[in-house]
């Protein structure tokens, strides 16, 4: 019989001649190491590249084993290259892993003690060399058989610092293992990780051994977080009864929640395992005994718990509740700095595990106030981080959602939050668009990208901090996050410093007009600490009673007036200074009050924070100053750049911050520092991973900041400036180009060299652009004017195009942020020097949308007509029926003889001076039919005239449809209209231009097509132009595609329940972009199609649960919004002649006539032929003798355009003049006719449905 030999991995030196362990990622062999004979553990990765942070992790086990003079641990050998990653050598000590060694010999309760009282003599050792192991379970710990001495191992994630910071992540990728992790370990406790979470660690150890099992199990991680925090373990004795309650309360004390709750100090812990050992060896049983006696802890620890905040944050977890429920609002949290405001708001993990919500969070920083976005991007990046920790079938689910939502414009989101490629992968261009189009693009993809993430299943708790420093395009998208028609499940918390903003603060002027708009906003103020809760605090600290440490609280509220973070930074100087000490022979601490009061510390939190970083090495301030001048939040790549020095010896550096704890990480990759090897080069492939720290506090990096010379600043952030510039490649630099020209314009004046500016002034334009693409308006204009300031004075000659870019973008981001104030200024600059009218455009574009917006439509024309005649395109100022007849002719003339449809050959459009007037037109289109209508006609015959004459160009897509309405509807020619608006369509098709889609479907589907095809035809492209325009940020072709696919179904004849179910939502839809006159007559026809399903008190009244026609009449007269009063009056007059009011619907019909030019082009045209012909029959026997020749006259006039409508599109129109006509033979008494043209009518109804 054959074997096959077990294949183990060749490591040169060694001999291997046993498979201890094997895991997904590690190995453990016993072997020889040949040289000596000498029988050795070998811990290797099984992975044959492994990840940088599995490198980091066994580099730490080896740098802060192998320096531990503990005989309770394995001391490590060596750390040796092994393939691309290290082969941990240990010497073989003969134990066995306790996980293994209880599954073969069940312990009794003394071997358990025994066990767990040379655990608590290990971990004390461990934390007296300020080592936290943080994985203690069986699998770490070994027992020897025979003598049963007990070793603990495995330190990959131990940490040398004395508290460590768990960010929140997905919990199959936290440190540690699962089943025994504390509850800070999480990372969703509001606590920090201190030697204490070992104790919890142990706990869950000891209960394992004492019990047979875990306290907690659960197929879930998610479930098992949430035990850990929030859920009580069952009583050992409940489990065992065997076990003495006294050893279960032991357990329990390990296992509290909060560390603090715990036993403080192992040595404490150790005595309480005595005492029962002892006596279970003496009497066997164990008597009760207050445990802890000798729990006293020589550790400086002020308390994490919240004091006096009890009701705030049951505030906040009934907000959350109410989100979990489907709500959405927004809390704020009002209060000094250091008053608490974060710790408050991180309360609210716990309930989010039970939800299985997500928590992200973003800071505004006080020295970068000019990045756009930046607390969002930081709160999606953080988002992002948690996503890519899920599993593979989870990301591939969230990817689909995001790219379902997203549809082709994902890259606009990627161009936000880079890092979401990562999840979706590369995406295609988006399709460019400017101004309003791209905002509302912007605006409407980053709210479909949030509901992916806020629903029941997950609500989203997204934490913005710092609202006082926020940038004006931050605070305008909170404002349409929270807008009042979005979903819900969405907990916006958003924090400010109350004392640092005013009534016309941007934040408060955000928050009041949010309001105003229905949205959900609360607000907690949080007050200083009174006596009371900082007089318990510091009794929790000092572990003393209040009366005793009365008068060190009322020093503290004196000097601090109740700021937790200032109060307790002033108890750790106080302790740093020797001013309060713990007394080893009396076993407390001790503090005296005259020595304080005599210490003359200062009662300005900065001052102090200042005071406290002098005691650090002088090289680690000076990092800290450069950190300062990057942000709260900074990397160390940067830092390196920018202090020239290389990652590790910055980081080195910095060891003394992170062990004071002024600095925090924000990974454990921190620990690839803690000493340099002759491994290294191992690790060196770990471009990809980026090792990022915060400041403890606001004030920590202010104080940094404020240490550094006054004058030093515009020098040092000009140099940051400048070396990031240099290191980095162009891709890189354009993406953090806000924070590269941030530091130059800080700098600018420290330099005079002309090269230097001229290069600024272009990264200032580089940035202007960006921002206006991040639709960051405000911060565009400052970037821009930044780049103007530092030209030089001839740069209108010698730079002349820099010059006039940087004008041009200016002209754009003061009109889109609606700074109309200074575009006349800045405007004329530009026309004073411009060399060209082509380069004046811009300033008459921006002036012309200006005065558009704000009403001015006569203006408008006029600046339009002026500038159109300087490119040699002129019109008369009041045209007559001869000037549009003779207009039409020379239009006709241009394409006679020729079809339509040929002219999609035409070359491309390409002499500026054309495309400019092209440009022009189509901008003052608008406001002519508002202010000078009979000039319309002109404007689209030119703009066909010159694209036959010059060549086609994307606005040509817009002339070819409004020519082919015109030729429809006031020419009369219907063939050749419907032929230019296929001509529009193809060009559209040809020209690819998705950003005039939705208006080129809009014209030609609303005006052009009905004419010719069947109406049902035509509805599903309504449909198309609106979700496109929802792509294309065209918000107003948004809104009138899905008023005209309304109005076109229901008057095609669509079943009514399932049309007021579609209208429902589609009036949401137009609610969301805000367009309130088309959203108007929208609810006409809703409230219409509710009338008629009977939903009303009165069918044949327009008022209901949607509106009431007499009330919006008259707010209709007042906006002379014709088009809105048409369509009221319209089915008001249809409701009227179905219920046989027949009297008001005469009435109703004369006066619709005055309104009738609303309809032109609409198949409404048709509709009102149609029901005044039928009002008029139906009045038609009533009338007297004499009217009844003119109602006669009428009814045939009406029928005749029916009829004639009918021969192009029978399918529409057909049965609507038989039965007018049938209708006309029954008055008449003609009943064969009668009846010949009902069967007529009937049989086209039914041939057309």
């Amino acid at each position: 019989m054959n074997s096959t030999a077990p294949q183990f991995p060749e490591i040169s030196g060694y001999s291997i001649t046993e498979q201890l362990y094997c895991g997904s990622r590690t190995a453990v062999y016993r072997a020889i190491r040949e040289s000596q004979r000498l029988p050795v553990i070998i811990k290797v990765l099984q992975r044959e590249y492994p990840q940088f942070g599995e490198l980091v992790q066994f580099r730490n086990q080896y740098a802060i084993s192998k320096n531990l003079p503990i005989s309770g641990i394995v001391q490590p050998l060596s750390l040796e290259k092994f393939g691309n990653g290290y082969a941990l050598i240990m010497a073989d000590w003969g134990g066995i892993s306790l996980e293994k060694y209880i599954k073969q010999q069940p312990l009794d309760l003394s071997d358990s003690l025994g066990i767990a009282i040379q655990l608590a003599d290990i971990l004390h050792e461990l934390h007296q060399h300020r080592v936290i192991h943080k994985d203690v379970k069986p699998a770490n710990i070994l027992i020897h058989p025979e003598s049963k001495q007990i070793k603990l191992i495995d330190f990959s994630i131990a940490s040398v610092l004395p508290k460590e910071n768990q960010e929140i992540q997905n919990p199959n990728t936290l440190e540690g293992t699962l089943a025994y992790l504390a509850p800070e370990q999480t990372g969703r406790m509001n606590r920090g990780i201190d030697y204490r979470s070992d104790f919890y660690a142990l706990g869950v150890t000891l209960y394992q051994l004492l019990a047979g099992s875990l306290p907690f199990t659960a197929d879930d991680p998610l479930e098992l977080v949430h035990c850990h925090i929030a859920k009580t373990a069952k009583s050992i004795s409940q489990v065992n009864n065997d076990v003495p309650e006294i050893v279960g309360a032991i357990v329990a004390k390990l296992m509290a929640k909060n560390a603090e709750n715990r036993y403080q100090s192992a040595l404490g812990l150790k005595y309480d395992l005595q005492q029962c050992l002892s006596r279970w060896k003496e009497i066997g049983s164990i008597t009760e005994f207050p445990l802890g006696q000798k729990d006293l802890c020589d550790r400086f620890n002020i308390p994490e718990k919240l004091y006096g905040r009890e009701q705030e944050v049951q505030t906040l977890l009934e907000a959350f509740e109410r989100v979990a429920q489907g709500a959405s609002e927004m809390m704020l949290v009002a209060g000094f700095s250091g008053i608490g405001k974060t710790a408050v708001v991180n309360e609210v993990h716990k309930p989010i595990v039970k939800q299985r919500g997500y928590f992200i969070k973003g800071k505004f920083d006080q020295f970068n106030r000019n990045i756009p976005f930046s607390a969002f991007l930081q709160a999606f990046r953080d988002l992002i981080g948690q996503l890519l920790s899920e599993s593979d079938a989870q990301l591939q689910s969230w990817k689909v959602q995001i790219l379902k939502a997203l549809g082709d414009n994902a890259q606009v989101i990627i161009e936000l939050i880079p890092e979401l490629e990562r999840v979706i992968g590369v995406q295609p261009p988006a399709p460019e668009l400017f101004g309003t189009a791209a905002q509302n693009r912007f605006n409407l993809l980053f709210q479909k990208f949030i509901q992916v993430f806020t629903t029941p299943e997950h609500p989203l708790v997204m934490f913005v901090d710092d609202l006082q420093w926020a940038d004006s395009a931050s605070l305008n998208l909170i404002q349409e996050l929270m807008s009042e028609s979005k979903r819900g499940c969405l907990l916006l918390v958003g924090a400010y410093r109350d004392n640092e903003v005013f009534a016309a603060h941007p934040l408060m002027l955000t928050l009041n007009g949010m309001e105003k708009t229905g949205a959900i906003i609360h607000t907690i103020t949080l007050e200083p600490l009174n006596l009371t809760s900082l007089n318990h605090l510091i009794a929790d600290t000092l572990h003393a009673p209040l009366p005793v440490v009365q008068p060190l609280t009322e020093l503290l509220i004196q000097k601090t007036q109740g700021n937790p973070f200032f109060a307790t930074q002033f108890l750790k100087a106080l302790y740093q200074d020797q001013l309060i000490t713990f007394d080893q022979d009396a076993g407390h601490w001790q503090c005296d009050i005259v020595q304080v009061r005599d210490a003359a510390l200062t009662s300005d939190v900065v001052e102090l924070m200042v005071q406290q970083l002098q005691k650090l090495p002088t090289a680690t301030q000076e990092i800290l100053q450069l950190a300062a001048c990057i942000g709260n939040q900074f990397d160390l790549n940067t830092l390196a750049v920018i202090s020239q020095q290389s990652p590790t010896e910055v980081a080195t550096t910095l060891w003394k911050a992170l062990q004071e704890g002024f600095i925090l990480p924000q990974s454990d990759l921190y620990k690839f520092y803690l000493e340099e090897s002759q491994e290294n080069q191992v690790t060196q492939n770990s471009s990809e991973e980026t090792l990022s720290y915060r400041f403890l506090h606001d004030r920590v990096q202010q104080a940094a900041y404020s240490s550094i010379i006054e004058e030093c600043k515009a020098p040092i952030h000009y140099r940051i400036g400048r070396l990031l510039l240099t290191h980095f490649s162009s891709d890189t630099y354009e993406e953090r180009i806000f924070e590269i020209v941030g530091h130059l314009n800080l700098g600018s004046d420290v330099t005079s060299d002309s090269l230097e500016l001229l290069e600024l002034a272009r990264l200032n334009l580089l940035a202007g652009r960006k921002a206006i693409d991040s639709t960051a308006y405000a911060a565009a204009i400052a970037y821009l004017n930044r780049g103007i300031e530092i030209l030089p004075e001839d740069s209108w000659k010698t730079h002349y195009r820099l010059t006039l870019d940087l004008h041009h973008q200016r002209l754009d981001a003061a009109y889109l942020n609606t700074e109309f104030e200074n575009l006349e200024a800045w405007g004329e600059l530009v026309l004073q020097q411009a060399t060209s009218i082509i380069d004046c455009i811009k300033v008459y574009e921006t002036r012309i949308m200006a005065l558009r917006s704000q009403g001015e439509f006569l203006q408008v024309v006029e600046i339009g007509l002026q500038v159109l005649k300087q490119l040699g395109v002129e019109f008369p100022s009041h045209p007559t029926p001869a000037d549009i007849g003779a207009a039409y002719e020379r239009s006709r003339q241009a394409w006679q003889g020729r079809e339509p449809l040929s002219l999609l050959e035409l070359p491309t459009m390409e002499d500026p001076q054309i495309l400019a007037a092209m440009q022009i037109l189509t901008k003052i289109v608008p406001s002519v039919y508002i202010a000078l209508p009979a000039l319309a006609p002109l404007l689209s015959f030119k703009q066909v005239e010159l694209s036959i004459q010059y060549g086609n160009s994307p606005i040509s897509i817009f002339s070819y449809a409004e020519y082919g309405f015109i030729l429809s509807d006031i020419m009369g020619d219907i063939s050749m209209g419907y032929e230019f608006g296929q001509l529009s369509l193809a060009l559209l098709e040809k020209l690819q231009v998705a950003s005039f889609k939705s208006r080129a479907y809009f014209l030609v589907s609303s005006f052009i097509r009905h004419w010719r095809e069947p109406l049902h035809d035509v509805i599903p492209s309504l449909l198309e132009g609106y979700r496109s325009g929802l792509e294309s940020g065209d918000w107003e072709c948004v809104a009138l595609n899905l008023l005209t696919y309304s109005h076109y179904q229901y008057w095609a004849g669509r079943e009514l329940q399932g049309l007021a179910t579609e209208m429902r939502a589609y009036r949401q839809a137009i609610e969301q972009v805000k367009q309130q006159a088309t959203l108007l007559s929208h609810e006409v026809y809703l409230q219409a199609v509710l009338n008629l399903l009977e939903q009303v008190e009165t069918p044949y009244k327009l008022q209901g649960e949607i509106l009431d026609a007499e009330h919006l009449i008259p707010f209709l007269e007042k906006q002379n919004d014709l088009t809105g009063l048409f369509h009221t009056y319209l089915n008001q007059l249809c409701l009227y002649y179905l219920f046989e009011q027949n009297e008001q619907a005469l009435q109703l019909a004369s006066l619709l006539e005055k309104y009738s030019d609303a309809s032109r082009g609409f198949f409404l045209s048709a509709i009102c032929k149609y029901y005044d012909a039928l009002i008029q029959v139906r009045c038609y026997a009533d009338a007297e003798p004499e009217k009844q020749a003119l109602i006669l006259e009428r009814i045939t006039a009406n029928q005749e355009q029916l009829k004639g409508w009918a021969t192009y599109a029978p399918f529409n129109h057909e049965h609507r003049w038989q039965l007018i006509a049938a209708e006309t033979y029954r008055v008449l008494d003609q009943k064969g006719e009668a009846i010949a043209h009902y069967d007529m009518a009937i049989a086209s109804a039914q041939a057309n449905r």
